[in-house]
């Protein structure tokens, strides 16, 4: 499959197999441009879905016929979980976020999940990477695969940057820091990441402008 992540609003999923028997598909929805994930394990039919930003019908096209077992929402903004409510209702998918950011979330948290907690999806896993600084309970979500790290980094690391921090320089510094220490000092240069908008990137890509992001202070 030909991958480039590079999807719009109102236009087709991109799709790729990071595992074999895995299924990736990427899809662009609403008015902030937001991504939404949907990770399907073949031999299981297991299937999560990583925020339901927007147009939750296009969600639900997304996920198709076979079961939906949870809805990871990376944090509490609202433009990530507009379609939340309409998706668990269609489908009664559990609901997972960080305990810091559950309470906006218009539906309960039925699996509050903290730093290093896994989310089981067939054979395979997701593990919890709490990075304080954006919102106080943003998690990114790592799957580890033999060739390559896959990371679903929610509204925290872009290419380009850190998440929004509003220009409060010790949210930034928390951010920058979890960031070094649980993402960039830990996984590898061809680790290729996932944001919760626009395009994806390598952690390769982006570790040379570190010092940059740190003097600029966002």
């Amino acid at each position: 499959m030909s991958y480039t992540g590079d999807v719009t609003v109102g236009g087709p999923a991109d799709t790729r197999e990071p595992l074999p028997g895995l299924v990736l598909r990427k899809l662009a929805v609403g008015p902030y441009d937001n991504n939404a994930y949907l990770l399907h394990d073949r031999a299981s039919g297991d299937r999560i879905l990583i925020d339901a930003a927007a147009e939750p019908s296009r969600l639900l096209e997304l996920v198709g016929d076979g079961p939906l077992s949870r809805v990871v929402t990376t944090h509490r903004h609202q433009d990530h979980w507009q379609g939340l409510a309409d998706v668990v209702r269609a489908t009664g998918a559990a609901t997972i976020a960080h305990p810091h950011d559950a309470e906006p979330l218009p539906v309960p948290v039925t699996t509050p999940v903290e730093h290093g907690d896994v989310i089981p999806l067939g054979s395979h896993s997701l593990e919890v990477i709490h990075l304080r600084g954006h919102t106080p309970g943003s998690i990114a979500l790592l799957l580890q695969a033999p060739d390559r790290a896959h990371l679903f980094t929610g509204d925290s690391l872009f290419p380009g940057g850190v998440g929004n921090t509003w220009g409060d320089t010790a949210l930034f510094e928390q951010l920058l820091a979890d960031l070094t220490e649980r993402v960039f000092d830990r996984l590898p240069d061809n680790t290729w990441f996932y944001p919760g908008h626009g395009k994806d990137s390598t952690l390769g890509k982006e570790r040379p402008s570190i010092p940059d992001w740190r003097e600029r202070g966002w």
